[in-house]
């Protein structure tokens, strides 16, 4: 998102809508769509642009909208950090709880089931109980998940805690970006709601940092989860002293009292027109049923067509899976142990803070669709790489997430042999002598028939860390080859970089966009609710699936679905630069031609662009 213009001669808009049910219209007027016939400094039929000076343009943004909307914005810190927390978590979580690849997949997946759920009623809540209520509710539902997980015992309050996480993120990515939208002046509207897209990112690296931070320590995976509670609790505390949302008090006819939060956020006690304006934009979600999103009407199949398609290769390129399992791949290509996979997975956050810059800076003057192609295209390239680097170090990647004990046992003991049962040991040596000193090398097979004969020297597979640590393997190691290693990471952080340039913000851009506005709501309800679901079944099963055909082979395929993506966009997304949203959904409503013919044909406006900006609160980050 870029910043927002100092400009009060030209119309900024979300162009975004929440994730999950709610119609856009009910608290914001869409991008570049024309204003209301005799409202001050409306020009009628220049594509939405506004050259007056209104009260909203006129008028201060405020410390309080500020301060409100940065106070919103922290759910997306939250969000940021919950998402990106597992991927360390996971790393002493799996030893701890002696965790199979098929609960380590639930364990992470769980949070996706909560989050499935919330999207499915987020909408229904957040217009029946209002946004600040529904922040108020997410942040303590998420205070009680982080109590659960540290409190955990068991594998199944482990993933209680996490399905409550996911119930409040989720809930909460659709109550801020509402909230922020119809709380912010017009022309601070596009600065205001990027708050949340770059709280979002930020969450993320601090989770990794947290990670790095607390692998070494006993019992870090508590600290680890547990530094959101005062966060999300002084949230809550603060959103209760906070104004309710305008537009939602005009939606149960409290105008007196929207009137009166305007003058609040405005700091002046003009705001008839903007009142008008709220008023207005709350008709046209009757223009268009549920239903009309699978009709011939407008065009609206093909559209969603488009929009289920463009989800469905956010989620099967692969970078959900790089989010929650990060520190796991690092740490099976050569980052051996459990801190220098999450140093090395910390790089990811960084990457993703950088990244979301230019992205949100030049979509204005670059277009959406060339980022998407560019995006697509060094994924594809990329993923080949991280693959051949990954066939070229010789490492067994299938497995990855068993025998977690042994393996850290053999990545992280210094000196020479010393275990207690001399087949071990004989064991070891044999694979020395043959020139296989590198443990990453050691066959599974071989583990698992070592550890067959060694039943009384090697504790049980539910015993503590502690006691793991009492009777450990140590041998002395080979690290992967430097070059090969770095390269490794080198090509993870490049793929990471393409998707937040291109498929992560662009995807979500686009979809704002092509749907009309009184509809835009339920089919962006739609569109993340199967986000939600297809990420739920890919990192359900990311594990299994390396476990049968490798880490190379998972490279791949991800490759293969990025050229596919590049393929699709180039064929079907419209380049929408320079359009306003009526001119779009015109265009659409008549055909869909894709590729260049449908970008002349909306190209053909040659007016100045409003600023364009989205509502991106997770598919950003995921």
């Amino acid at each position: 998102m870029t910043g927002s213009s100092q400009d009060c001669g030209e119309v900024e808009i979300v162009g975004g809508v929440p994730l999950g049910g709610g119609n856009p219209d009910r608290w914001t007027t869409a991008r570049g769509s024309t204003p209301i016939k005799g409202a001050p400094g409306s020009r009628e039929g220049h594509g939405g642009q506004r050259t007056g000076g209104s009260p909203a343009c006129r008028g201060r943004c405020g410390t309080f909208t500020f301060l409100s909307s940065a106070i919103a914005a922290i759910s997306g810190f939250l969000m940021g950090y919950e998402l990106g927390l597992i991927s360390g978590a996971l790393l002493q979580l799996s030893s701890i709880l002696a965790l199979s690849c098929k609960q380590q997949e639930i364990v992470v997946s769980s949070l996706l089931i909560g989050a499935l759920l919330a999207s499915l009623t987020g909408g229904f809540l957040i217009d029946r109980f209002g946004r600040r209520i529904a922040i108020i509710i997410a942040s303590c539902l998420l205070v009680l998940g982080s109590l659960i997980l540290i409190l955990s015992t068991s594998y199944g309050i482990l993933i209680a805690g996490r399905i409550a996480i996911g119930i409040s993120i989720s809930l909460s990515s659709i109550a801020t970006c509402v909230y922020i939208a119809e709380i912010a002046p017009q022309h601070r509207r596009g600065l205001l709601v990027s708050l949340n897209e770059l709280m979002i990112v930020i969450g993320i690296l601090f989770a990794y940092i947290a990670n790095y931070v607390f692998a070494s320590v006993s019992h870090g995976w508590k600290y680890m989860f547990g530094l959101v509670i005062p966060i999300g609790a002084l949230q809550a505390i603060a959103m209760y002293f906070l104004p309710p949302s305008p537009r939602f008090l005009v939606m149960k006819g409290g105008d007196e009292a929207a009137s009166k939060v305007l003058g609040r956020l405005r700091a002046t006690s003009n705001i008839a027109e903007e009142l008008t304006v709220i008023k207005s934009s709350l008709k046209d979600e009757h223009q268009y049923s549920f239903l009309d999103l699978f009709r011939s009407k407008d065009n609206m199949r093909a559209r969603m067509l488009i929009g289920l398609t463009l989800v469905f290769f956010v989620q099967t390129t692969g970078q959900p899976n790089i989010l929650f399992y990060a520190s796991t791949v690092l740490k099976s290509v050569g980052f051996q142990s459990n801190e220098a996979a999450s140093l090395a997975s910390t790089g990811v956050g960084v990457v993703k803070v950088v990244s979301t810059i230019p992205a949100t800076v030049f979509v204005d003057q670059v277009g959406s669709k060339t980022f998407l192609c560019v995006g697509s295209s060094i994924m594809a390239v990329s993923l080949v790489t991280m693959g051949l680097v990954n066939l070229n170090i010789h490492v067994n990647f299938t497995n990855i997430c068993r025998n977690q004990f042994l393996e850290d046992s053999i990545f992280r003991g210094p000196g020479n042999v010393s275990a207690s049962n001399e087949s071990l040991k004989e064991q070891f040596a044999s694979m020395s002598s043959q020139g296989r000193t590198s443990p990453t090398t050691l066959r599974r097979s071989e583990i698992a028939k070592a550890e067959e004969q060694n039943s009384t020297a090697l504790v049980g597979e539910r015993t503590s860390a502690a006691s793991q640590t009492a009777s450990h393997i140590v041998i002395d190691t080979v690290e992967v080859p430097v070059a090969l290693k770095w390269l490794s990471l080198a090509s993870l952080l490049v793929y990471v970089a393409a998707f937040s340039i291109g498929l992560g913000p662009m995807t979500w851009l686009v979809l704002s966009e092509i749907f009309p506005g009184g509809i835009r709501g339920r089919a962006m309800a739609l569109t993340s609710s199967m986000n939600w679901g297809i990420n739920l079944l890919i990192s359900l099963t990311f594990l299994t699936v390396t476990d049968l055909i490798g880490l190379p082979w998972v490279c791949f395929i991800y490759s293969i679905m990025s050229l596919a993506s590049l393929a699709f966009i180039i064929v079907f997304i419209p380049e929408t630069k320079g359009c306003s949203l009526e001119q779009i959904s015109m265009e659409l409503a008549k055909h869909f031609r894709g590729s260049d013919e449908s970008s002349d044909l909306l190209g053909k406006s040659h007016q100045k662009r409003p600023t364009r900006k989205s509502c991106i609160c997770l598919y950003s980050v995921i």
